[in-house]
């Protein structure tokens, strides 16, 4: 059983005092944060740094979430007065409509300038727009900003913690992009904040054991998603007991070791990978009705 779950080495500090040091130097904020998990990704000390800042919610990984909660979602941060859209930055889907929400808040900033500043009523020249791109390791940071620049800027994995130190970017639209390395906070504010990171792959697998979160991901399928669990490791019924479910999972895999012994961490493993690679289906661990 994982019980508490903390990541936060001593980089993350500094990314603190980079943000709210270059917050003054740009007009809108992007926030980036994973689908699945819409709460637990979104890091409560940007949320306090951003403060009143204009920012844009992008739910990144949305070709892995449940559509229909995304939409719930995307209303949700709608009506908390940010603009939301949903996207895969990966693939570059929704990228465009992006691009469109932004220069609409660059041609209202451009009106107001104006209003203010051209008394002769001359043509109306586009302020230029700074951006700020923040979230959490691993949502998907490194890939939005390749896939807004039209090239690879930056570099990208699947293991958090790629984006190091900052750097001002050009967009294709002549925008300029600040791009900062992805921050967590000192303490979750709950086990499950805790889980839920470390099941979408946004905290080191090293730092834990393996088998015991495929086992708690496990029990958060069997709740939420049984058929989708059933289906893909092609189990006629769930048991009673999640350890149980977990172990006839190893068997149709063929998770043996010597002796007749299931092999819990290559199971746990598994599991893991499958999810985070949407081999399970369309899945989100957050919903909104939930709030």
């Amino acid at each position: 059983m994982i019980e508490n779950i903390n990541w936060y080495p001593g980089h993350m500090k500094k990314t603190r005092e980079l943000i709210q040091a270059n917050l003054k130097l740009v007009d809108i904020a992007i926030e980036i944060i994973d689908a699945r998990i819409p709460i637990s990704s979104r890091n409560p000390i940007i949320d306090e740094i951003i403060q009143k800042k204009p920012r844009v919610v992008v739910l990144n990984k949305a070709d892995l979430a449940n559509p229909k909660e995304t939409q719930k979602w995307l209303e949700y941060f709608k009506e908390a007065g940010h603009m939301a859209i949903s996207l895969n930055a990966a693939t570059g889907q929704g990228v465009p409509s992006l691009l469109k929400q932004i220069e609409r808040f660059q041609d209202a900033k451009s009106a107001e300038y104006n209003e203010r500043h051209n008394a002769s009523n001359a043509p109306i020249a586009k302020k230029s727009i700074r951006l700020m791109i923040v979230g959490i390791p691993n949502v998907g940071k490194s890939s939005l900003i390749n896939a807004l620049i039209g090239r690879k800027a930056a570099m990208t994995g699947d293991k958090p913690g790629i984006t190091r130190g900052k750097q001002w970017l050009t967009l294709k639209n002549g925008m300029q992009l600040l791009d900062t390395p992805g921050i967590l906070w000192p303490k979750f504010e709950s086990p499950e904040v805790g889980l839920n990171l470390a099941f979408c792959g946004s905290i080191k697998d090293e730092t834990m054991n393996t088998s015991d979160l495929g086992f708690e991901l496990i029990k958060k399928l069997r709740d939420d998603y049984p058929d989708e669990l059933m289906q893909r490791y092609k189990l006629v019924e769930l048991s009673d007991n999640a350890l149980e479910d977990m172990e006839n999972m190893a068997i149709k895999r063929g998770f043996i070791l010597k002796g007749n012994r299931i092999d819990y961490e290559r199971m746990g493993r598994n599991v893991l990978d499958e999810f985070r690679a949407g081999k399970l289906g369309n899945i989100s661990l957050e919903s909104v009705d939930e709030l």
